[in-house]
């Protein structure tokens, strides 16, 4: 299964090797920049440029939770290894840790002059990579809300 989002405003999911569609979601009120699988499959996140970050459930098919808190469109976002946390790249200059149980930012990073354009979870770790317009990369330990 492969996933994608465009400025259709839409997530696909895509099965291989036939190349159906087999789940579309809808809901984002602007395209979509990122998408991305929960480690163990059964939900996705989506960013977009509506200023959100969502996540869907795939059983439901629907979106179950919306994240507020960007100014600016949504650049990207990724799962931690763990399941339990989304990260967030904004054109707003900051990136966020949202807790997933507790549906809210856990910490905002700030330190880029210009718009985050990605960020990732390194694997197994508590370290965030993120790279900026003001063509900068970042490692963040966000048990501190650091830079390494």
């Amino acid at each position: 299964i492969v996933l994608s989002g465009g400025d259709d405003r839409l997530w696909k999911t895509w099965g291989f090797p036939d190349g159906n569609i087999l789940l579309t979601g809808e809901g984002h009120t602007d395209w979509l920049s990122g998408c991305c699988f929960r480690p163990s499959g059964t939900q996705l996140v989506t960013s977009s440029g509506d200023t959100t970050v969502r996540i869907w459930d795939l059983s439901r098919r629907g979106c179950i939770l919306t994240l507020r808190g960007h100014s600016r469109a949504v650049r990207g976002c990724s799962w931690h290894s763990c399941g339990d946390f989304v990260a967030s790249a904004s054109m707003d200059g900051t990136s966020k840790i949202w807790d997933v149980n507790s549906e809210r930012c856990r910490y905002t990073l700030r330190g880029h002059e210009d718009s985050v354009n990605s960020i990732e979870f390194l694997p197994f770790s508590s370290t965030v990579l993120t790279s900026s317009a003001d063509k900068t990369l970042s490692l963040w330990d966000v048990r501190t809300v650091s830079r390494l």
